[in-house]
């Protein structure tokens, strides 16, 4: 018999905690929940379901995963206030898929119970 269980955070490196934190703030709503160190120097912190780890000699290439898919109550709406944020772009993927510094990539999806699955090739 396997236990219940969920997943907690999913843990990704980038260069400018800062930055991620005023993205996923202005786009999300999203507010930090806790941190590690200094607040105004913090070494991570932990915001919606992620930890950040501040790594200022992060390459961008290794060491974190694909993506992060956040669903979303409104897609449209997510997408312009991401791209308010001048060093966004759009991934090949699609233009729900949102490519971060550091080469953090965000798949945004639809919420909700009735929310259709969104898949695209290459």
């Amino acid at each position: 018999m396997t236990t219940q269980a969920y997943l907690e955070h999913v843990a990704i490196r980038v260069r400018d905690l800062t930055w991620h934190i005023r993205f996923f703030e202005a786009v999300f709503g999203w507010r930090v929940r806790q941190v590690d160190g200094d607040g105004a120097d913090p070494k991570q912190i932990w915001i919606g379901g992620m930890q950040l780890i501040a790594a200022a000699d992060f390459d961008g290439v290794r060491g974190h995963a694909d993506h992060v898919g956040i669903r979303c109550g409104d897609v449209a709406a997510a997408i312009a206030a991401a791209h308010a944020f001048s060093d966004v772009t759009t991934d090949p993927r699609g233009s729900h898929w949102l490519k971060l510094p550091d080469g953090f990539v965000v798949e945004l999806l639809p919420a909700g119970p009735e929310a259709p699955a969104v898949y695209s090739t290459l």
